[in-house]
């Protein structure tokens, strides 16, 4: 096989359209890229379109320069691990829980007899505002602020000249390990410590630590690095898979630093995976139905594609695609969306403007990579065999 390296690119929430089980969600008319292109008449994606970005949403025929198609979700859920664990092989049966009445008793007993500490708020938030709210109680007895969101999070929120960082710390790993298990094995327990006071604002400090289930049983990542091979996880990666399947690992800040070390590590020697989550178009935009910046951060990483291609190998193929949808245009709430992803592959060993379709899981992106290294195949179809040319 002539390709060595996979880059998989990971447009956070960039969802291509309503999945057919999107009304069991709340979610039927949802489309993150349609209505983003549709309330931002002046965006135009040249580089994503010139790869087959209006093949795979419009059924539009064109020269198109890479294959396209869309993907849909076969797990339980539409959150981040879930759609992420899905490309590289995981399938979930069920979701992991949520909690929109708050935590149950049990739960709250248990972390406050663990902890020594009472529990502030539980009940489903916004992070900005349960601060607002609880930190007078906060301040005034010491106790850490408990909450949770529409995903499946247990999040402690403290004020760091009132419980120091490292208690923070501890208290978020005895839920991880004693009280976030079982029925109640939440996907992410979140530390998210603040500065600040009512007068000038609150501010959620770069201290944050996410502590991620990890997936329960091998993934293609796994594969691949007991294959001898490089996996880089650049944005969240490490944390959406706890590190598990990983070789290295790279923060980055925003989108554009996200495509900037990925081009930095493109011209790099290594062969494996690179595997790259641009997080700010669901984290910053598509929750605030933000379609104005949802557009304008489209158009950045647009505008970043052809250095991308630049730095490439022609041992290499690139992969866009996405881990569930967040419609900043959808009004029934401000959640994910249930949608398919869009999946664009370019490369000088791929065919150009070839239809892929409408595929039956994210996995089939896991069982290509499979297939190009010559490693197990956990879940999917690879579809190296429509794309490759010598």
């Amino acid at each position: 096989m002539d390709i060595k390296r996979a880059i998989v690119i990971v447009l956070d929430s960039v969802g291509a359209g309503e999945a057919e089980d999107a009304i069991e969600y709340g979610d039927w008319g949802a489309n993150t890229l349609l209505h983003t292109l549709q309330f931002n008449p002046w965006l135009k994606l040249f580089n994503l379109e010139k790869l087959g970005l209006k093949g795979l949403l419009f059924g539009e025929k064109g020269d198109y320069t890479g294959g396209f198609g869309r993907l849909r979700a076969r797990s339980k859920g539409k959150d981040s691990i879930s759609g992420h664990w899905e490309m590289m092989g995981v399938i979930l049966e069920k979701p992991f829980p949520t909690y929109p009445d708050g935590f149950p008793e049990d739960v709250i007993e248990k972390f406050e007899r663990l902890t020594g500490k009472k529990a502030i708020g539980n009940k489903p938030a916004s992070g900005t505002e349960v601060i607002k709210e609880y930190y007078n109680e906060h301040v005034r007895t010491k106790n850490p602020i408990v909450y949770t969101s529409a995903d499946s999070v247990f999040q402690v929120a403290v004020h760091t000249d009132v419980i120091p960082l490292e208690e923070l710390y501890r208290m978020c790993e005895i839920a991880r390990t004693e009280i976030c298990v079982g029925e109640h094995a939440v996907a992410r327990v979140i530390a998210r410590p603040f500065i600040g006071n009512p007068e000038t604002g609150f501010i959620r400090t770069a201290d944050r630590r996410d502590y991620a289930l990890k997936p329960p049983y091998k993934t293609i990542l796994d594969e691949v690095k007991e294959s001898g091979r490089s996996v880089v996880g650049i944005g969240k990666i490490h944390d959406l898979f706890a590190g598990q399947g990983l070789t290295e690992s790279i923060h980055t800040v925003n989108n554009i630093d996200g495509m900037s070390k990925t081009m930095e590590y493109i011209k790099k020697d290594f062969e494996g995976v690179l595997f790259t989550n641009l997080v700010e178009f669901d984290a910053s935009w598509g929750h605030r139905r933000n379609f104005e910046a949802y557009g304008k951060g489209l158009k950045d990483v647009d505008d970043t594609i052809p250095e991308i291609i630049n730095c490439m190998k022609d041992s290499d193929i690139l992969i866009f695609t996405a881990d569930h949808g967040c419609d900043p245009t959808f009004k029934a709430h401000t959640d994910h969306t249930r949608e398919f992803v869009p999946l664009i592959v370019y490369g000088k060993h791929v065919k150009e403007n070839i239809n892929l379709g409408l595929r039956n899981s994210f996995s089939d992106i896991g069982a290509t990579i499979a297939q190009i290294f010559d490693i197990p195949k956990i879940n999917g179809e690879s579809f190296l065999n429509e794309i490759f040319k010598e």
